[in-house]
């Protein structure tokens, strides 16, 4: 598909010369460019998150992480038992 892009000066310069010291077009480097720049911010947002676990192995039974309201219900009630002590 042919488009029409604006381009600094400064940088149009310096893709003509990565492209004729790489021996292929302003397309191509314009190309590859676009696609690297693409793929790097879709690994971005897929990145999952490991949360630290300390003691025992996992979630206390009956957490869901997902519930803010249980969760914070649990971490209450473990901050209580501990204050008793």
């Amino acid at each position: 598909m042919r488009t029409t892009i604006n381009l600094p000066d400064a940088l149009l310069a310096r893709v003509k010369r990565l492209a004729a010291a790489s021996r292929t077009t302003l397309t191509a480097v314009i190309e590859s460019s676009l696609r690297e720049t693409l793929a790097r911010r879709r690994r971005k947002t897929v990145t999952p998150t490991k949360l630290p676990v300390f003691g025992r192995k996992g979630v206390q039974p009956g957490v869901d992480l997902d519930d803010s309201a249980a969760l914070l219900e649990v971490m209450s009630s473990s901050h209580d038992a501990a204050m008793r002590r």
